[in-house]
This record gives C-alpha cells, structure tokens and sequence, in this order.
C-alpha cells in the first residue's frame, strides 16, 4: 500500500544520472519536493510523463520546490534517457538494492519489478501532503501536482 498524506516521507539516499548522491533529508527545511517514481527509462509514456515535466519545469523545480523522478533503472540507464530527452532535473536510481526506495513509498510492483507510477508531494518539513498513484500505463496529470503545491 502506498504511504499516505500525514506522514513522514521515508528519506531516501539514491544515486542520480550523474552518479551524485541525492538524500531526501538534503532539502528538509529548504524545499518542497515532487517525488515521482516511475517504471521504466525509454518507454512511451513514462517518455511522455517526463517530458512534460521539463516543458513545465519552472513549476516543479525552482526557489521553493524540487522535483526528483525516480525508477528501479540503473544509472547509465537514467544517464542516456536523460541526455536523449534533454532532462534537467535529477532522475534518481532505484536499482540497488533493488527497488528500496520504492518499496519504502509502498510503490515497488513486486510482480513487474519497477515502479509504479506513484506521486507524492512533500513539503519542507519533511511531511507527505499529497499523493497519487497511477497503473503502469495511466499517465499523470501535471496540474494536480501544481494544485497540490499550491496548497502548501
């Protein structure tokens, strides 16, 4: 089950698509954050998803919110994504031990072994406010994440 609004974002200590270690703790105080997880690199609508996220990145990544996209994909695997799809903003590894973070977001698809695409929206003080999961080939709507962050 995937965790609920009201509590404390599980921290998390994952490589990025530049091998730089990224800590959830890192922006306790500081900022927002946007934690998308997602199935796999390189395919159709996880392609889609992030994209659109960079096309509204200012409203995801800027002086008061973070945006961190992360999938059970190795780092080189995030790395060329990321430079295919011209992505400016951390896309984290979930890879090893293998689906860790995920499963701590109650989010790992067992059966599949990847994420699923599971958002939640943190606020500075470390607390899960908003939440939603998706199905594997459901994409999101970028605007409730606005919404969500608005609210904050």
């Amino acid at each position: 089950m995937p965790i609920e609004a009201g509590v404390a974002a599980p921290d998390f200590s994952l490589p990025d698509q530049h091998g730089r270690t990224v800590r959830l703790a890192d922006f306790a105080g500081d900022k927002h954050l946007v934690v998308m997880f997602f199935p796999f690199a390189f395919t159709s609508v996880c392609t889609g998803e992030l994209r659109a996220v960079q096309a509204e990145l200012p409203a995801f990544q800027n002086d008061g919110v973070q945006v961190l996209a992360v999938s059970c994909d190795s780092m080189h695997a995030l790395r060329a994504f990321s430079d295919a799809e011209g992505l400016d903003f951390p896309l984290l590894s979930d890879f090893w031990p293998h689906g860790t973070a995920s499963r701590a977001y109650g989010v790992f698809a067992e059966d599949k072994g990847c994420a699923l695409r599971g958002t939640f929206v943190v606020d500075r003080s470390g607390t899960v406010r908003w939440t939603i999961v998706n199905g594997l080939p459901e994409a999101r709507d970028l605007h409730d994440y606005a919404k969500a962050l608005a609210a904050l």
